[in-house]
């Protein structure tokens, strides 16, 4: 039973932290090199992570600044960039690449909310696919009615607990959009 509520809190972790690396992802009119992460080179053939390829610095609130370790990769970041399809416009000036990062209008900001809505919905059910399977692991062993009982309601507090961070992160991610 133990192992099961162990195993349970545990992936219910694992699911707000997908949740946290999704909000990164979703712009705040701020310079963030996590908007970057998703965004592959093809760097001599093999498709490379952009952060291995490149020192990523922050010079201005909203501007990024990209410095390969390899000037000859500046168009295939340029390229990856492109196509990883974030909504930024690489600037090459031979030596590096600035990106900036337009300021948000507030039909953006309401889409950005949207979307961080979405996010959090898809972690809520995430949870209750964890709560579920859960319950019928503790259904599966051989223990008494009152024992089955006392973990499922063991996995309902645990799932009250992470929506309530769900709810929380969402509100912060919300405030951090919508403040200009």
């Amino acid at each position: 039973m133990d192992d099961i509520l162990m195993n349970t809190e545990m992936s219910m972790e694992t699911a707000i932290e997908s949740m946290e690396k999704r909000f990164t992802n979703i712009r705040a009119g701020r310079a963030n090199p996590a908007i970057l992460d998703c965004v592959m080179v093809s760097y001599y053939g093999v498709d490379t992570p952009l952060k291995q390829l490149a020192n990523i610095s922050i010079p201005e609130a909203r501007q990024l600044c990209i410095k390969p370790f390899d000037k000859g990769s500046l168009s295939n970041i340029e390229k990856g960039i492109y196509e990883a399809n974030i909504g930024l416009t690489p600037n090459n000036n031979g030596e590096v690449i600035i990106l900036n990062i337009p300021a948000l209008t507030e039909e953006t900001r309401k889409e950005y909310v949207k979307q961080a809505k979405s996010y959090a919905e898809d972690c809520r059910i995430n949870l209750r696919n964890i709560r579920q399977d859960a319950n019928n692991d503790i259904k599966k062993l051989e223990v008494s009615e009152d024992d089955i009982k006392q973990g499922q309601e063991e996995v309902q507090e645990l799932i009250n607990k992470y929506n309530k961070i769900v709810d929380e992160k969402l509100k912060v991610k919300e405030t951090e959009l919508l403040t200009i």
